[in-house]
């Protein structure tokens, strides 16, 4: 299995330097990676860089906890737009999914989805999956593609586990009948690894160990 084009190659260390990124960028366009996914500090640097490449720009929006306003996350998506951001990946907010308070949920997906679109962008959702029960991730997954978002995504990278086969087939299965795709994310780092996401539904991958995944390290 080719698993190039199934990567979003992620560096989201709070530590990362200019030269981290660089590197980051190199490889991406250089293994033909589906995105290079950085912090929004980043989104211009690596959308300057990768022009007329097959590899487009990712951030993330909200993260890694998800618990900031709609409104700074609306402002996070229109700042990463005005920088050239192709894709956003946006944190649900666990806490109101966690109280069952589903409505605010919504609304607050749906607010920075909206803006995606309208700016012709990719939305994914990180719904943060270590954190929820199998019910909440199916819960949570209707609601992100009831939302409109392109992806439902499993988790930050940043909690207390990444991604499980298990979590991308509930994940799968709640959106089966939708438009809306599955990204595993967090945790992946060898080709089995990677593959039996893929074999579980995912069809886009957050890897940090990417070029370990190709088999390239």
């Amino acid at each position: 299995m080719k698993l190039n084009k199934y990567i979003d190659h992620t560096l989201l260390s709070p530590e990362a330097t200019e030269a981290q990124v660089e590197k980051v960028i190199k490889q991406a366009i250089d293994n033909h990676f589906h995105t290079v996914m950085i912090n929004p500090y980043w989104v211009a640097k690596t959308h300057k860089a990768l022009e007329g490449t097959d590899v487009v720009t990712a951030t993330v929006i909200g993260f890694p906890l998800g618990a900031t306003t709609t409104a700074a996350k609306v402002f996070e998506t229109e700042q990463a737009i005005k920088d050239g951001v192709d894709e956003v990946d946006m944190v649900m907010n666990i806490g109101e999914m966690k109280g069952k308070n589903y409505d605010k949920v919504a609304d607050d997906i749906k607010t920075v989805v909206k803006v995606a679109h309208n700016a012709n962008k990719v939305a994914k959702v990180i719904i943060e999956t270590a954190l929820l029960t199998d019910d909440e991730i199916t819960k949570a997954s209707k609601i992100v593609a009831d939302a409109g978002a392109d992806f439902v995504k499993t988790s930050t990278g940043f909690s207390t586990r990444g991604a499980a086969v298990h979590d991308v087939e509930l994940m799968s299965a709640a959106t089966k009948d939708t438009t809306t795709e599955v990204k595993a994310s967090g945790g992946i780092h060898t080709t089995e690894e990677a593959e039996a996401m893929i074999n579980a539904g995912a069809t886009r991958l957050g890897v940090s160990h990417s070029m370990q995944v190709i088999g390239k390290e």
